[in-house]
């Protein structure tokens, strides 16, 4: 992993924030600036404010309390830019591309779930779950997926099959309508439950009333 990642984590929040998406380290990273800022002012810009000895142990303390986070965030780094390849669960991408090849979509479905709850934001993963959701039929399911693989920033290299998968979809859906406007003609064109005609009932009362006597 390059060095470049790891220069993230002098700012305590931004990690979570940039690699992942996490707006709940958003409040420890506006925490951060407002710390950052509030040691030039009161140090260096407006220094009678506060007086030294006041300054300098809220100095310390905010020192600590960034090498705790600082810390932290390089122990959490790995497992926030390769949650996959950090964690004790086995990786099941390899079978559940093999259970779509083989047309198992059922089973595809399961595998790529259990991917996805280690790595969310798997772009491969997703557009897979969203092609397993187009051959199930669950086109609601696959148009809500692929606006949300969409809107990921991971997802830019990969917009050539998002946008490809986008028109599958929106051809399984005109099919769909299409198949569903076909049967409701032909249901109207031949009616299963077609009621009897009033000469119709009159010729089978005859023959009932021919047949009692």
């Amino acid at each position: 992993m390059s060095a470049s990642y790891y220069l993230s984590c002098l700012w305590p929040g931004l990690p979570e924030l940039w690699w992942r998406g996490r707006m709940a380290s958003l409040p420890l990273a506006i925490a951060f600036c407002l710390a950052l800022n509030s040691f030039f002012v009161f140090g260096w810009i407006y220094p009678g404010w506060l007086s030294g000895g006041l300054f300098w142990m809220a100095t310390l303390l905010g020192v600590a309390v960034w090498g705790f986070y600082v810390v932290r965030g390089l122990r959490e780094l790995p497992e926030l830019i390769h949650p996959r390849k950090v964690s004790e669960e086995p990786d099941r991408f390899r079978e559940a591309h093999a259970a779509y090849l083989r047309g198992d979509w059922e089973a595809a479905e399961k595998l790529l779930t259990s991917v996805l709850a280690i790595e969310p934001r798997d772009p491969p993963a997703l557009l897979m779950l969203c092609s397993v959701y187009r051959h199930l039929d669950q086109l609601d399911h696959a148009t809500v997926l692929i606006n949300e693989i969409s809107r990921l920033e991971v997802a830019d290299p990969w917009w050539v099959e998002v946008e490809t998968e986008r028109k599958r979809i929106r051809r399984a859906m005109v099919a769909e309508e299409e198949s569903k406007g076909k049967a409701k003609s032909d249901a109207r064109e031949n009616p299963t439950n077609r009621e009897a005609s009033p000469s119709e009932n009159a010729a089978d009362m005859t023959e009932d009333r021919a047949a009692a006597a």
